[in-house]
């Protein structure tokens, strides 16, 4: 779905014209999509199905009369209810009259009566009062009907399924800014891509459920074909994940190497392992401190271990030797879970993104791992793909131009706090417009960008941006970014490119949680290790 402002859908519409797809066209096709979306939601044909039509004066108005329109001729009890439109001259009007709808003018409804009656029985109420262009504050007359509505649904044991023709009607869709009226939407149907505002707060709890019907744009149009911001969905990340040959062996799929892992944070290798063996990661191997292997072994029998080098509990700056002569089969390097931030871990990730051996000895000589002089380790070799999460961002944001040390299209995976780590910023200044902090940031320093939290988006150096349409408290919760870490991971360990690796994970990783709050019955006691148990079910979605 492709993610516009206004004035850019706007600009796509006049060259649509141009193009010969007529405004009438556009609307026709919208009515026709929006009619069909709701088709969807009824149980059955048999059952009397009653929908109420919030018609304004607009060109959502219009979609709304003809979808109103579609719906009167399947059998449905139509009516429209007219907010500022006159219906003596409105063709719209007389098509749905003939198709056996029922039109009620505001101005004629002195009390609402009217109103307040047809929510109380309606199935599904369309909201089309407002369209994209509307500036707040809204007018006294457009309140007054909003709180009708809103206050009529509030005292109902069964409300109506609330369906916002391209937003909400008070929502202003470039800002995501609300008026306290806005009848929040059980779904939000945009008009071939969704706006921008929508993805933003207040406006993004207002829109339910977010859709997209096509209405005749193609890639022939240069302005349409431009859009780089997408927000994805499962059409998206279907056509990302690899395909999976019956011939296959656990080579055909890559090793995920993890860096990961202190005294203090031990569980969090073993998510990122363990989400990256469940989006289909031929091999794990964990490079941790010996200590945090002997904690994880029997937890964890399908990874393989690689035993590195520590201080006090952490990966020592003498480790960068040892990853770098057991990394081999590696197809993709995730470094940060748990890794912590000391001075001697830091040494070892510089030490090693540099090519460099650090020869100092440590007593922490536990499994089995290529010796010394096996096979030397070589300046300036070239990296596997990598990621880096958590504190490996942290260290690397202590790195003198870290980003020229990583390799081309590496991916990075901040929440707000570790942006401000990598950039300097105000976590405030990153909240306040995350998608150009992102893209900012992916082109200054040439690496994919995930940055995490409601609503998560991804930038790449060319521009692109994709975002989650999901916001949910089942994510907040510690080492469910170790899971997203090592879905990302295994993606790119099996081929995926970066870009796409991270958007089919952090989508994946969203609908995790939405499902593990589902199968617990609530947001508040998902754990990470749920997400974990959710992975399964969401890729056999597809």
């Amino acid at each position: 779905m492709k993610l516009v402002s206004v004035e850019e859908m706007r600009q796509i519409e006049i060259e649509a014209d141009k193009f010969r797809l007529s405004y009438s066209q556009m609307m026709e096709n919208a009515g026709h999509g929006i009619s069909s979306e709701i088709e969807l939601l009824a149980h059955s044909e048999d059952e009397e199905r009653e929908v109420l039509g919030l018609v304004g004066k607009g060109n959502n108005g219009g979609d709304t009369l003809i979808a109103l329109s579609h719906l009167a001729s399947n059998g449905w009890k139509a009516r429209a209810y007219l907010v500022s439109r006159g219906a003596d001259t409105d063709g719209l009007i007389d098509r749905l009259k003939k198709a056996g709808g029922e039109i009620i003018i505001s101005e004629e409804d002195d009390l609402f009566d009217k109103l307040s009656a047809f929510v109380s029985t309606a199935d599904v109420i369309i909201d089309g009062i407002l369209g994209t262009g509307i500036k707040l504050p809204l007018s006294k007359e457009i309140s007054v009907i909003l709180d009708t509505v809103n206050t009529t649904i509030a005292d109902l044991n069964w409300p109506p399924y609330v369906v916002g023709v391209d937003c909400p009607s008070g929502v202003d869709c470039d800002s995501g800014e609300a008026a306290d009226e806005v009848i929040p939407a059980s779904l939000t149907i945009c008009m071939g891509a969704v706006k921008k505002g929508l993805l933003k707060f207040p406006a993004f709890d207002l829109t339910g459920e977010l859709r997209v019907v096509d209405i005749g744009f193609t890639d022939a149009m240069s302005k349409w074909n431009d859009i780089q911001q997408m927000v994805v969905d499962d059409e998206i990340v279907e056509d990302i994940l690899p395909v999976r040959p019956s011939d296959a062996h656990k080579g055909t799929f890559g090793t995920v190497l993890i860096a990961a892992g202190s005294i203090n944070y031990i569980g969090a290798p073993l998510l990122a392992g363990k989400a990256a063996y469940r989006i289909g990661a031929g091999l794990v191997q964990m490079a941790v401190p010996g200590m945090v292997q002997a904690a994880l072994a029997g937890h964890f029998p399908e990874a393989t271990w690689i035993i590195l080098p520590q201080e006090l509990g952490v990966i020592s700056e003498a480790a960068s030797g040892t990853l770098a002569k057991n990394m081999d089969r590696a197809t993709a390097i995730l470094v940060g879970p748990g890794i912590g931030t000391e001075v001697t871990t830091k040494a070892f990730l510089e030490n090693f993104l540099q090519g460099r051996s650090n020869s100092k000895k440590t007593s922490s000589r536990l499994g089995f791992t290529h010796a010394d002089e096996e096979k030397p380790v070589e300046e300036n070799r070239s990296l596997p793909p990598m990621i880096f999460d958590a504190d490996g961002l942290r260290l690397l944001s202590k790195i003198d131009l870290w980003h020229k040390l990583l390799p081309a299209g590496s991916i990075l995976t901040p929440h707000p706090g570790e942006m401000a780590s990598l950039t300097g910023l105000e976590k405030d200044a990153i909240q306040s417009d995350r998608v150009k902090i992102a893209s900012r940031y992916a082109a200054e320093w040439g690496h994919i960008v995930i940055l995490k939290g409601a609503v998560t988006v991804i930038a790449a150096p060319d521009g692109r941006v994709s975002l989650i349409p999901v916001a949910t408290p089942a994510l907040a919760r510690a080492g469910t970014g170790d899971v997203l870490a090592g879905l990302v991971a295994g993606l790119r360990a099996q081929g995926i490119e970066a870009f796409e690796s991270a958007v089919a994970a952090a989508w994946i990783h969203a609908q995790a949680g939405l499902l593990a709050a589902e199968r617990l019955g609530t947001e508040t006691s998902v754990m990470a290790g749920d997400l974990l148990d959710a992975i399964p079910e969401v890729i056999s979605g597809f």
